[in-house]
């Protein structure tokens, strides 16, 4: 079985706001001089694409019979057959139809993502809703820990 593993990188247009993010900065210290519109131009810039990059930097990993998504590890064992959503479903799953006890890693520039149901009875958790690029590989890679092969 190959691991499976993806990070949920922000969209290129971010970071082209986070860029637009210094330039604002250096408007606004423009009044000051050149050094510190230098300094706010560099330092908004750079706040905000480290701002990008931790919400860019979450990941999904199905390794050692469990999936690490983010800071939370699930043990597949815990959990039922995984639902692939396309992107009119995911949406849904992610607003009217979200369920407020569920674990949720989404992210809503990735229009597609798994629903797994918890079939723990002792975790209130009732589904976990993965945001993920590559929704049939992910579900593959559960089904196959499930299988245990």
């Amino acid at each position: 079985m190959q691991p499976y593993e993806e990070r949920l990188t922000a969209p290129r247009s971010w970071w082209f706001i986070a860029v637009l993010v210094g330039v604002a900065l250096a408007l606004i210290l423009l009044p000051l001089g050149p050094l510190p519109m230098l300094g706010g131009l560099i330092g908004g810039a750079a706040l905000a694409s480290v701002a990008v990059s931790s919400y860019g930097s979450a990941r999904i990993r199905v390794v050692g019979g469990a999936i690490v998504a983010g800071e939370a590890r699930i043990p597949v064992e815990a959990l039922g057959a995984p639902e692939i959503l396309d992107a009119e479903e995911a949406r849904a799953w992610r607003t009217f139809k979200a369920d407020t006890r569920a674990f949720m890693l989404l992210r809503g520039y990735i229009p597609t993502a798994v629903k797994i149901e918890v079939t723990d009875p002792a975790d209130p958790t009732p589904y976990v809703y993965l945001s993920t690029r590559s929704p049939q590989r992910l579900a593959a890679a559960v089904e196959a820990v499930r299988a245990g092969r």
